[in-house]
């Protein structure tokens, strides 16, 4: 059961699964703001529409980017819109900057809300205060919040240390957010035992895909099967040669609760 009982919230976060489903898919599509265009044709629509049509239940994507999407898209598509960036060319990356608001994002249709924290980074406190403040907005208008919490600064050493990981989930839950995207530990245990004492849902973060893409989807699986409430896999699918082949290799994970081997 999610924590935050509002009508209009449960109603939206209803629609995030697709109505019951087994596990959610979300395909985050906001990097272009950090690490430059997604796509060398600039077609975000067609895009958008491979991955409905091939099983994800949801994108992740910024207030400019949403408007070149059909609306026709999101008849079985949830609709998030991230609150927050920063760029690659920064001089600080871990920084994150406000750049929408929960009333912007219901005034394109969204469905939930996402905000980026880098706990340990330099700009902590103010990462932490705008997720704090875009959770009083969300309980205002009924809108679930997506919390994409990481460690990440100049004093860390290991992002995914079980520890780490368990303190900055519980950060995200303790300000009101509905559901945690964190980058879960490689020990299976680890990552079971951080989902059970956590105290909303889970999503696992797939990374950068490297030269492995079958590892990825080998954590993936992992996270599931430790109890994760879904998985949230945006450059693996992006920058693969058929995004629709790849959504229809993470349903099979997420929604058929389909084993791959971690390699």
């Amino acid at each position: 059961m999610y924590p935050n009982e509002a009508f209009g919230r449960r109603l939206r976060l209803s629609h995030l699964g697709r109505g019951g489903r087994s596990g959610l898919l979300l395909i985050p599509l906001d990097h272009a703001v950090g690490a430059g265009p997604l796509r060398d044709d600039g077609d975000l629509d067609t895009l958008v529409g491979q991955l409905a049509e091939h099983g994800a239940d949801g994108v992740v994507v910024h207030k400019g980017a949403a408007r070149r999407i059909h609306p026709d898209r999101f008849r079985d598509l949830s609709l998030v819109i991230q609150l927050n960036a920063s760029t690659r060319m920064a001089a600080d990356p871990d920084a994150k900057f406000p750049v929408a608001t929960v009333q912007e994002a219901l005034r394109l249709g969204a469905h939930a809300v996402s905000v980026h924290v880098n706990a340990a980074s330099r700009t902590e406190a103010a990462q932490i205060a705008h997720l704090a403040a875009v959770a009083e907005e969300c309980d205002r208008w009924s809108v679930p919040l997506l919390a994409m919490m990481y460690v990440r600064g100049p004093a860390v050493r290991d992002g995914r240390a079980p520890d780490l990981v368990a303190h900055a989930v519980a950060v995200a839950a303790e300000l009101g957010a509905d559901l945690v995207k964190t980058a879960l530990p490689d020990d299976p245990a680890e990552t079971a035992r951080i989902i059970a004492g956590a105290a909303v849902p889970v999503l696992a973060a797939g990374g950068d895909p490297g030269s492995d893409p079958d590892a990825v989807l080998g954590r993936m699986s992992t996270a599931i099967r430790a109890g994760a409430a879904g998985v949230a896999v945006g450059r693996l699918v992006f920058t693969a040669g058929d995004p629709g082949a790849m959504v229809r290799r993470l349903a099979a994970v997420v929604h058929d609760r389909t084993s791959v081997a971690v390699r």
